[in-house]
């Protein structure tokens, strides 16, 4: 009895303010959208690095025929296989610990399977390269991607070796934009919580003042202290979880639309997190809005309906 008389009185707060409560499920879908946003994108950073750095290498740029600014290419000549077989000789007494792999691409190979798919017929600013204006190198697998210095360490004075590069320079960047973004879509989440919170107690607390008198007579007849208070704290939950639901149908369907129907299909080198990651974030961003609501609406009720 007390139950379904707590409920009817929710639902009669609900119907009397619903263009308040109408504010207050727009303001959380547009917070937890913007949350579940900053996550999604949280994952799918997290998910390209883990795919693209277990992919990368390091690359031991071997010295070209012709002047280089590296004092390693002073004869001007690239290394013999001999030298090639010592700075290999080197990496697996030197680093061993660090390096899994050592795969050797000659000049021909890089010539045939790199640079002409990136520049056909092989010309390049106007000029048509052969494979001997190529450079050999060293590709180099790690065993852990982080210790990418001490191979540089160790190679940067080794004659031969022209430079020491880590792949993992080119996705930085793009790495660096997408945090950045995922920053500011947190950023704009925070602000909207805040807008949430404050709209909801002052709804609660516009409520529980236009039923001032009915409450005062609940407490003369025995009334305990929350159930009157749990009409009122579960008008802001009913509101703050249709919003909830929302954000997480929006977000479904911008992952369903946008990235599994669209650019997975356009972008196929990599993987993109799908609907699984929302149904994984979906019950967080539901309970963190009713949890918000809770909070906000006991908080705003204590100056209207204190004990």
């Amino acid at each position: 009895m007390r139950l379904r008389f707590i409920l009817s009185q929710a639902w009669s707060n609900f119907k009397r303010n619903g263009a308040m409560v109408v504010s207050v499920t727009l303001v959380t879908f547009i917070s937890f959208l913007f949350i579940g946003s900053a996550a999604l994108m949280q994952t799918q950073v997290q998910q390209a690095k883990g795919d693209w750095y277990g992919q990368v290498e390091v690359v031991v740029w071997l010295c070209p025929d012709g002047t280089s600014t590296s004092a390693n290419c002073a004869s001007g000549t690239s290394p013999t296989d001999n030298e090639v077989d010592a700075i290999e000789t080197k990496i697996q007494d030197e680093l061993g610990d660090v390096v899994s792999t050592i795969s050797y691409v000659s000049k021909e190979d890089f010539f045939n399977n790199t640079f002409v798919k990136q520049y056909p017929g092989g010309i390049y600013e106007g000029r048509t390269l052969t494979a001997a204006d190529m450079q050999a190198s060293l590709r180099l697998k790690l065993k852990d991607a982080n210790k990418y210095q001490l191979v540089s360490e160790v190679l940067s004075g080794t004659q031969g070796v022209e430079q020491v590069q880590d792949q993992r320079e080119i996705f930085e960047p793009v790495f660096a934009v997408l945090n950045r973004g995922t920053v500011v879509a947190g950023a704009l989440a925070a602000v909207m919580i805040i807008v949430a919170v404050l709209l909801t107690g002052t709804t609660i607390r516009m409520s529980a003042a236009s039923r001032r008198k009915e409450t005062e007579i609940m407490r003369y007849v025995g009334a305990s202290n929350w159930t009157i208070r749990l009409p009122f704290i579960l008008e802001g939950v009913f509101a703050s979880l249709i919003g909830s639901l929302l954000a997480v149908g929006a977000l479904m369907a911008i992952i369903k639309i946008f990235v599994t129907d669209w650019i997975a299909r356009t972008v196929t080198w990599m993987s993109f997190i799908d609907m699984t990651s929302v149904l994984w974030l979906a019950p967080w961003i539901i309970l963190g809005a009713i949890i918000l609501s809770v909070i906000a609406s006991s908080i705003s009720l204590r100056k209207y309906l204190h004990a």
